[in-house]
């Protein structure tokens, strides 16, 4: 199941008394009938304690074995150094990002109790519904966009909250007040302007540089606990087609991590060894709610094309090719072992008009490369375009005829948005 990542107030101290409450303390009892330690001496042939005897040979070491022993420690020192020194650096990066990350509250009204779902007649007469007041909890980063300062989260940490009851607090304690928030639910992105343009703002990396294997770290509130840090790897790149919570969010391309990320995490960055962000962290895949080693964040490029947008424009513009693609393979392709995966997308259909039209596309291509980045296949197309920009001509990469040839495309505005 995939699940996002803030987490209800209420729940954290039931969860915490449940794990409190459910650890055992251990309990010493006799094994297979055995009542003490002579009988346990007497079926095992071992001797009682206290009474073993050893060589007295074994109660010294020689000058020969000493120097081994020294020379073994000085070794293994030498390489703790080594490690030590990696740690040294991450302790170090950590510190240095800790100031551009921050802890969000969020107070919200949700349904409550079986009336809030179905109602009683004289309920929905009246219009009244019973409900609660929740605190969700989650995490943000610092950018600047522009000349100003503003805080990227995820929307699913702040929706349903009024601007006063959104609280964002910095890692030294101090609270910062939000003056606006910009959501897009397409892509979870949430953007809150705090009027501020003095704070420590994150370096931010090119997403599109990570590869596997990559060491990142999580930075986040996990539970309610604020500014927590976990470490991992870039498990994967591309996840897509993810069914998350109102399956709201249409435009996906997640990093998957396995550093621990839990509820309270979501809107958090995650980040390079460099200190730099490469995603915003969204979700888990888990059957207990916990960490499970499989976390999702939205790329940075992503989320940034999204919040500048927000910010410019007060809403997402999508992008328009004009075209019907599919899928330039199928899963009963053949493929040698050891040669490429098969990429791209099938043109089938030509908009009239269109941005596509206009550039030269044709029945029959293979869009293989879309702005410099590979497309994997026709539904990578269609997020690639829709959060392309519109301000500049866009390189694609395509077959025609089993020939490669480049062309140029200025796309617009998706018609009728609205």
């Amino acid at each position: 199941m995939i699940r996002s990542l803030s987490t209800k107030r209420m729940e954290l101290v039931q969860a915490l008394k449940l794990w409190t409450l459910s650890v055992a303390l251990p309990t010493f009892a006799c094994v297979a009938g055995f009542s003490g330690p002579d009988a346990i001496a007497q079926s095992t042939g071992f001797p009682r304690r206290g009474t073993e005897q050893f060589p007295s040979a074994s109660r010294t070491e020689s000058p020969t074995n000493t120097r081994q022993r020294d020379d073994q420690y000085a070794q293994i020192a030498q390489e703790v150094d080594l490690i030590e020194r990696q740690y040294s650096l991450l302790r170090r990066v950590v510190r240095l990002v800790g100031p551009t990350v921050v802890h969000i509250e969020a107070t919200k009204e949700e349904p409550f109790g079986d009336r809030a779902s179905s109602g009683t007649k004289s309920d929905q007469r009246s219009g009244k519904s019973e409900s609660r007041k929740v605190e969700e909890a989650g995490s943000g980063v610092i950018v600047q966009i522009g000349t100003n300062n503003y805080v990227i989260t995820n929307r699913h940490v702040i929706q349903g909250a009024s601007l006063s009851n959104i609280k964002v607090e910095t890692d030294s304690g101090a609270s910062l007040k939000p003056v606006q928030v910009f959501a897009d639910d397409s892509t979870d992105i949430a953007v809150i302007d705090i009027n501020r343009s003095d704070l420590p703002t994150a370096k931010l990396a090119d997403s599109r540089q990570i590869e596997m294997g990559d060491f990142v770290f999580a930075v986040g509130s996990p539970f309610g606990l604020n500014h927590s840090v976990s470490y991992g790897i870039v498990s994967a790149k591309g996840r897509r087609n993810l069914e998350l919570g109102s399956k709201a969010i249409i435009y996906q391309d997640f990093i998957q991590t396995d550093a621990a990320i839990n509820p309270g995490n979501s809107g958090g960055p995650l980040m390079n060894l460099r200190g730099e962000v490469i995603g915003i962290n969204t979700a888990i895949a888990s059957n207990s709610g916990g960490n499970e080693g499989i976390g999702f964040s939205i790329p940075i490029n992503l989320a940034m094309t999204v919040a500048r947008q927000l910010v410019d424009k007060g809403e997402l513009q999508r992008a328009y090719l004009g075209v019907s693609v599919e899928r330039a393979f199928n899963s009963g392709s053949t493929v040698t072992p050891g040669s490429p995966r098969p990429r791209g997308a099938f043109v089938k259909v030509i908009k009239p008009n269109s941005p596509a039209e206009l550039a030269g596309l044709r029945y029959g291509d293979v869009i293989l490369e879309f702005d410099g980045l590979l497309v994997d296949n026709d539904e990578h197309l269609v997020q690639l375009v829709g959060l392309t920009a519109m301000d500049r001509p866009i390189d694609v990469m395509l077959i025609r005829d089993g020939k490669q040839m480049r062309i140029s495309v200025q796309l617009v505005p998706l018609p009728n948005i609205h």
